[in-house]
């Protein structure tokens, strides 16, 4: 199996190292940043740390994972599995292995990694974090009878599966998009339990009311959106 990491940073200067040093390198076969219009020393990190450096300069979270997936479709299709993973150093990247667990031994579509399944470093998760998890995850299993306790960042998927999706959010909604379209789609998908800790730096969703709020409007709607179709 060629798994290919994906890894969208804006502003990581001081954890971009410390996470692709942390990726079990046995398992992977590239590892992608997509530097997000950083006004830091974000690219220059992950260059010297020598991985795959795309530069995206729109804005938004789901460019940054369009860019990657571009990337691979274009140069390495033959790619069987996509990891996505925050540039902060709030996920563990040895926990790689267990997330792509599921789809080489159950032939999995999608994995998450649960924040919610783990062990949370107190101050980790902001209680709007907390509570958006829990009102999505309520409306994706009454909506789309799907059981998630989690909308994580971290998580795997097969790159045919991914395709076949064809993800569209630029912004906020990229995570919960991929969970609805893959419940539409009758794909196969779990969680696992993966921890988390507290990231370096501020965060620009979290961090900010308005980041906060604006994130649980977008992943509200999006939500709403796919219901309709």
């Amino acid at each position: 199996m060629i798994i290919r990491v994906i890894i969208p940073a804006y502003n990581e200067e001081l954890s971009i190292g410390k996470v692709i040093q942390e990726i079990p390198k046995d398992l992977v076969k590239e590892v992608i940043v997509c530097n997000n219009n950083s006004s830091d020393q974000t690219e220059k990190e992950a260059n010297n740390a020598g991985v795959t450096v795309l530069n995206e300069p729109l804005m938004g979270y789901g460019y940054a994972c369009l860019r990657g997936i571009q990337y691979i479709n274009q140069n390495y299709p033959e790619t069987d599995i996509v990891v996505f993973l925050d540039g902060d150093y709030s996920d563990y990247p040895e926990q790689m292995v267990e997330v792509v667990r599921p789809i080489l031994e159950e032939d999995m579509d999608l994995v998450i990694g649960s924040r919610a399944l783990g062990n949370q470093e107190e101050g980790s998760m902001t209680i709007p974090q907390r509570f958006g998890n829990w009102l999505s995850g309520k409306l994706l299993k009454w909506i789309y009878k799907a059981n998630f306790t989690d909308l994580g960042p971290f998580r795997a998927i097969k790159l045919s599966s991914l395709n076949k999706i064809q993800m569209q959010d630029k912004t906020y909604g990229w995570t919960v998009e991929m969970q609805v379209k893959v419940a539409q789609h009758k794909m196969k998908f779990c969680e696992v339990p993966v921890d988390y800790k507290k990231r370096i730096g501020v965060s620009k969703v979290s961090g900010t009311v308005k980041g906060a709020f604006m994130a649980g409007i977008k992943i509200l709607y999006t939500i709403m959106k796919y219901a309709r179709k």
